[in-house]
């Protein structure tokens, strides 16, 4: 029914796959030889040759990122020029694109699959003379060679470094959780570990006592992989090349091709109006910050590696809350049991643990029923490890479509995090951060596994333009705060007590503390992005340009050595090259439907069955726009996401 996510034989990987791409080329050209031009004869075929695809190389792809070894990083990066010159040579085939060009659609799914289908062989060049074709291929080839070994040099360079700490004054405010997760026994002496994971490091930012280690382990984080400087120059020159190969100014413009966003003027606009928007709130928080970390202990020169401490002291004192008193109450396993309750109840489904080949024993799989139906299949991977890259994501494995034979093929997920793992004397436990993570990550699973178009290629995450993807994982993540969701399952992981309800409002209610300053952080890294997209920078010019920015934005100056872009992997590793902007476009989006469905009990049900078959069923169907009118007859106003932060 599903697919097993394993591998048997990574050493050959490389070769068996280049079997599977010549399989698929000779079915291509028959495709191409074929009289008919209908669209089931030709577009059918070519999207469970897609999936084929995927089936094959995800599980490599899953397992270089979360078991990391030396083993899978040889398959994968001898797999890379395979795929890329695989799809350049599809997407660049002349015959291919006027015989798609060619074919009837006969409804709105298979219009829009032929639309994107053409636009994708415009965008690599299919109409360029040969000497162009050629050159772009070595272009996305050396790209993907690029975007592995800044991910890779990142990895490394993350795993490379700890901070040992053996004075117990230095670690005495830390909560048990993370003392007993950095404790050890070293020549029969108990130390302190702390790494660059992020579990690790945040533990010591928030709560380390000691200013010269906490700048330490500051600069240890902001210095990381310097060797990226050389790769980001190699990738910024190519995108450059290519844009210009394919007829555009830059790369932002290229990149607005497939998005929501009309134009790189309307995304620096609506930057630029957030950055306004916030700029009068942040001064006053940060000075507020600034007397209290003075009056505390005498700190007459704030720095960047002091602000989480004393934020967090702060917070403690304006709402008498921190981290600490909720972390004993997020055990894990309780936590995503309520999340799939929740979501449950909300959206009609049913979610049954089930046995099935994991890479990890903390892995966690649940079949998924609708009306008593399996529908989707879905992957929990949430502890740090250190053969598993930093951050969280959630990754389409199988996807939602009907084949050539009118056979249903389910789909399935992975939703992977990076939460402190348990340890001998205390379980898994979350911080209310690590909470609202799980929930937006559950928001892109279910966008994934609740599609139901007929089409791969527009079904779930498939066809969804880029800027607005974060709407469904956003749109979740807000009722992360509802005290009405959190009373469900935040239960003390010693005593089984539930959390107060005085200690649930104050979840709520400090929610948009500092909010201000998080939009600074994040308008100043999407316009760092854009702005880096919209020339070609090199060198030095790419630090002088996150400078100028900070001018603005950083209301702290950063110390001279930092070198934040060198792990700016969601633009140089992922897929968000002139496109960080997505996270805040979308929370227009995100936080108009919040306000729409919220209610008393946290969520309104009947508003949130409309959102699941108006937005989710939908995947890439119609533009997002589209979608969110058909669903709460009303476009959505930037103001609900300045309202979301308490500045407008």
């Amino acid at each position: 029914m599903f697919a097993n996510i394993e591998l048997n034989d990574i050493e050959n990987f490389p070769k068996a796959l280049d079997n599977l791409l010549n399989k698929q080329r000779q079915n291509i050209q028959n495709l191409i030889d074929n009289s008919s031009y209908e669209f089931d004869t030709i577009l059918k075929p070519m999207q469970e040759m897609d999936e084929e695809l995927g089936l094959f190389f995800t599980p490599l792809s899953h397992l270089n990122s979360v078991l990391n070894s030396k083993e899978t990083q040889k398959a994968y990066e001898e797999s890379l020029p395979l795929l890329s010159k695989f799809g350049t040579e599809i997407s660049q085939n002349k015959e291919l694109y006027l015989k798609i060009k060619s074919l009837k659609a006969y409804d709105e799914e298979s219009t829009k699959v032929i639309q994107n289908h053409l636009q994708d062989f415009h965008l690599s060049g299919v109409d360029l003379d040969e000497e162009s074709k050629k050159r772009l291929e070595e272009i996305s080839m050396r790209l993907s060679q690029l975007s592995n070994e800044f991910s890779q040099n990142l990895l490394d360079a993350t795993n490379e470094y700890e901070l040992i700490v053996t004075d117990f004054e230095d670690v005495k405010e830390l909560p048990q959780s993370d003392l007993e997760a950095a404790k050890e026994e070293i020549e029969g002496k108990i130390v302190y570990k702390f790494t660059l994971q992020m579990p690790s490091y945040i533990a010591y930012m928030t709560y380390g006592s000691n200013r010269e280690l906490r700048a330490k382990l500051s600069k240890a984080y902001s210095t990381r992989a310097p060797q990226n400087e050389q790769v980001i120059d190699e990738i910024l020159s190519l995108r450059d090349e290519k844009a210009k190969i394919l007829g555009f100014e830059n790369y932002a413009q290229l990149s607005l091709e497939k998005k929501d966003a009309p134009d790189t003027k309307a995304v620096l606009d609506f930057l630029n109006q957030l950055l306004d928007a916030a700029l009068p709130h942040a001064k006053k928080e940060l000075e507020e910050l600034k007397a209290f970390a003075k009056e505390t202990d005498g700190i007459e020169d704030l720095q960047g590696y002091d602000v989480a401490y004393y934020s967090e002291k702060l917070k403690k004192q304006k709402f008498d809350f921190d981290e600490s008193m909720t972390k004993p109450y997020f055990e894990q396993s309780k936590v995503l049991d309520g999340l799939l309750d929740i979501v449950s109840k909300l959206f009609d489904l049913r979610f049954e643990s089930v046995k099935s080949p994991i890479w990890h024993e903390c892995v966690k799989v649940y079949d998924v029923y609708e009306q008593d139906k399996l529908s989707s299949r879905i992957y929990f991977d949430l502890e740090a490890r250190s053969t598993k890259r930093g951050g969280a994501w959630m990754n389409d494995y199988e996807t939602h479509f009907v084949d050539t034979q009118n056979k249903t093929h389910l789909p399935s997920a992975f939703v992977v995090c990076n939460f402190a793992p348990s340890t001998a004397n205390s379980p898994s436990l979350l911080r209310h951060d690590d909470v609202v993570t799980l929930f937006h990550e559950m928001g892109h699973a279910l966008h994934h596994i609740l599609g139901k178009c007929s089409q791969r290629d527009i079904s779930g995450i498939n066809g969804v333009a880029w800027d607005v993807v974060e709407f469904p994982s956003q749109f979740l993540e807000n009722f992360a705060y509802e005290k009405a969701i959190l009373k469900q399952f935040a239960f003390h992981h010693k005593s089984g007590e539930s959390m107060s309800d005085e200690l649930l409002d104050k979840i709520k209610d400090s929610k948009n503390f500092q909010a201000a300053l998080a939009i600074l952080r994040q308008v100043e890294f999407s316009l760092f992005d854009f702005m880096l997209h919209l020339k070609l920078y090199q060198g030095k010019e790419v630090q002088e340009l996150l400078d100028s920015i900070r001018e603005k934005t950083a209301l702290i100056k950063p110390p001279s050595y930092n070198r934040f872009q060198h792990g700016f992997a969601h633009i140089f590793a992922g897929g968000y090259a002139a496109g960080y902007y997505s996270y805040k476009w979308a929370e227009v989006l995100s936080s108009d439907a919040f306000f729409a469905c919220l209610d008393n009990s946290g969520f309104n049900r009947q508003k949130a069955i409309g959102y699941k078959q108006h937005i989710l069923y939908s995947g890439g169907k119609k533009p997002m726009s589209q979608l969110y009118i058909e669903w709460l007859s009303q476009s959505p106003k930037v103001q609900s996401l300045l309202k979301l932060y308490d500045i407008d």
